[in-house]
């Protein structure tokens, strides 16, 4: 029998402001899952649809399984940095990973650069609407967000339409 794990530390959770589930049984322990991703508090918080937040959702599916996320990997000080043109990093490295790339670069130009740029922040690199308020020229935080808040509802919404589109060819 699995042993349980000790779960996200006090500092997680008090982190999270309690925007976290737990689930599990028991004879697999407690499990947590975090909600406290930007996404997920606007949908908590029910400034964004049910439908807009799955919308968003397969749209960062998609950036994610096409690796686009970039490198996680640890820094190495003893390693020479260089570019290695044999590496091939800009290519897909599966099948999978190149129509996921499809899939997300045809969102992209469905809904539009502004508001690809906003839905890459908040639902992709998990950026806070009032951040992106910023990104996009406000100096006011609340119109910042409000402005941000709008775009990621119109492409949300969008992305919901072009998920539900393609899934019925």
């Amino acid at each position: 029998m699995q042993q349980p794990t000790a779960g996200p530390t006090p500092e997680r959770l008090r982190q999270s402001h309690g925007n976290f589930e737990i689930g599990g049984n028991r004879r697999d322990g407690q499990r947590f899952k975090m909600t406290d991703s930007p996404l997920g508090k606007a949908l908590a918080r029910e400034i964004i649809s049910g439908e807009e937040y799955t919308g968003l959702k397969v749209y960062a599916l998609h950036w994610f399984a096409a690796g686009l996320q970039g490198h996680l990997n640890s820094l190495d000080p003893n390693r020479v940095f260089a570019f290695d043109p044999a590496a091939m990093t800009g290519l897909a490295r599966s099948e999978a990973q190149a129509d996921h790339r499809q899939r997300y670069y045809l969102a992209r130009e469905h809904i539009g650069r502004r508001p690809a740029f906003v839905a890459d922040c908040v639902a992709c690199q998990e950026m806070e609407l009032t951040t992106v308020g910023h990104r996009l020229g406000f100096k006011s935080d609340y119109r910042g967000r409000v402005a941000a808040l709008d775009i990621l509802r119109d492409a949300g919404g969008r992305l919901s339409a072009l998920w539900e589109k393609l899934r019925n060819q």
